[in-house]
């Protein structure tokens, strides 16, 4: 087994347990304030921060990869961390700039996300983003220290910085249920600082040494600053995008807010486990190839990473479809988090759900990009991307409330996918694209069929053993593992080259084991 699935496998591995436990704190947070006032303030105020340094962040943690690769290659080490130093006092600079500015202009801010809003609710988010903008500075700096550690082959520690953060917030949760909510808040903010400050001794280990270095003229800074811009527009545009999301949803109720940020939360699960961490691994391989000229290997790792991501996200989509409902009311339904609730977000859910692979291809498309220092195409595509899910969302909401949100998203992703497939073949030609739909198409028809097997035996075994928490858990877990056996014994049958990969990777984990 190569080293790159390795380390896929492995990342995997630490991001189920960092996920798992991040699906415990939502059920808390479910179970503590359910869908009420203060569960949507909290969502709202905690995902203002995160949306601010994206537009940032993202670029920066995108582009910093191969602009560090070309630097030592080029001009040695001591380089290339002179150029991360002089970034991140820039990011400091820049990212204490925007908290205080945010702090001011607090209102205006949360308006803009929860244009619905009014009074207590409105008055008790503000209060909770102005704490919480000052974690702006840390997810910037945690963005830079889990670049640097994937350029120095550590993936295992960014898997894991899920970790402290889950196990502050359940915590703060637990005391602000018998004290304050503002437990949780600070809460939160402890558990984002924690996000950096859990990578630091890592990256030093790695040979990391921070240094004041504030290098303005730097050539080096000046081209990515080039390269970034592009970067900066297109996310800032997916942001703006995620800004209306939440502001049209606010004006339906807080109850839609929260329902929309707990399946926003499991479909991240199912990101961060296939997508994130596969492309974690894959995205400096693919710079290193190009790099050293090697446009084969690229097209090889582009064709071979898209193999794998439909392989297994193709099956959750089908499957999140045919049992969300249970799915949602064993993971969230308790407490405060009632019947209606759980129907709400598995309703949300298998509509944001469907766009996974759209977005897991998209961003293999817009690593490939980046690898080959085009960031203006990725930004152009994202940028129409956008457009439509505006459009659709102000179409579709007239007619199908809540749902027509998370429609109008799926919908746009999958524009946004044909747009970047284009561009992709006009770039660099052929890269065994017949391959990649002949495994959508053996994907998709063996998923269907698992579906359908997941169904029926969801509904025989709940028939026989009842209602009740265990007695669903069981049914579920038998409907989800016997319909993944058919899945992959359809593959199989169907001769899928890259399962051979995935069951080798498996194979090796448990040897090793």
């Amino acid at each position: 087994m190569s080293k790159t699935a390795k380390a896929a496998l492995g990342l995997m591995i630490v991001t189920i347990l960092s996920k798992i436990l991040g699906l415990v704190r939502e059920q808390v947070l479910a179970a503590a304030y359910g869908t009420d006032m203060y569960a949507a303030a909290y969502s709202t105020a905690n995902s203002i921060p995160i949306v601010m340094f994206s537009i940032i962040g993202s670029a920066i943690a995108t582009s910093l990869i191969p602009m560090y690769n070309r630097l030592r290659a080029e001009s040695g080490e001591q380089r290339a961390l002179d150029f991360t130093n002089t970034l991140i006092n820039i990011v400091i600079l820049i990212c204490t700039v925007m908290a205080f500015v945010g702090i001011i202009f607090t209102e205006p801010l949360v308006k803009l996300f929860a244009a619905g809003y009014r009074g207590e609710v409105l008055a008790t988010t503000i209060s909770f983003t102005r704490i919480l903008l000052v974690s702006v500075v840390f997810v910037g700096l945690a963005n830079i220290m889990t670049g640097y550690l994937q350029i120095k082959n550590s993936f295992m520690i960014p898997g894991l910085i899920g970790i402290p953060y889950s196990i502050v917030i359940i915590t703060s949760i637990y005391l602000s249920v018998n004290h304050s909510v503002y437990i949780l808040v600070y809460g939160t903010l402890i558990a984002i600082m924690f996000k950096f400050l859990f990578q630091v001794p890592f990256a030093y280990k790695k040979g990391y040494r921070y240094s004041l270095k504030m290098d303005f003229k730097d050539p080096a800074m000046k081209e990515m600053l080039a390269l970034i811009m592009p970067v900066v527009i297109g996310v800032g545009v997916s942001q703006l995008n995620a800004m209306v999301d939440k502001t049209l949803a606010s004006t339906l109720g807080t109850n839609v807010v929260a329902s929309f940020n707990y399946a926003t939360r499991l479909y991240e699960f199912v990101q961060a486990l296939f997508i994130t961490s596969i492309l974690s691994v894959v995205y400096p391989q693919m710079s290193k190839f190009l790099v050293n000229n090697d446009m084969k290997a690229f097209k090889l790792s582009l064709k071979k990473t898209m193999n794998v991501i439909i392989i297994l996200v193709v099956p959750i989509i089908i499957g999140a479809g045919v049992l969300a409902i249970p799915i949602v009311k064993i993971l969230l339904q308790r407490g405060n988090f009632t019947y209606d609730d759980t129907v709400m977000t598995a309703n949300i859910l298998v509509l944001y759900t469907t766009s996974v692979l759209a977005f897991a291809l998209r961003d293999i498309i817009s690593r490939g990009f980046y690898s080959l220092q085009d960031s203006k195409t990725p930004m152009t595509n994202g940028m129409i991307a956008i457009v439509f899910n505006i459009a659709l969302n102000l179409i579709f909401i007239k007619f199908l409330g809540y749902r027509g949100l998370a429609l109008a998203s799926s919908i746009a992703a999958y524009i946004g996918l044909i747009l970047f497939y284009f561009s992709l073949k006009k770039k660099i030609g052929d890269f065994e694209q017949k391959k990649v739909f002949s495994v959508f198409f053996k994907s998709l028809f063996s998923a269907i069929v698992m579906g359908i097997v997941c169904r029926f035996t969801f509904n025989l075994i709940s028939s026989i053993t009842g209602t009740g928490f265990v007695n669903e858990t069981i049914s579920l877990g038998c409907a989800i593992g016997l319909g993944a056996i058919v899945y992959f014994i359809l593959m199989y049958v169907l001769k899928v080259e890259e399962l051979d990969s995935i069951i080798n990777m498996v194979k090796g984990k448990i040897k090793k084991s």
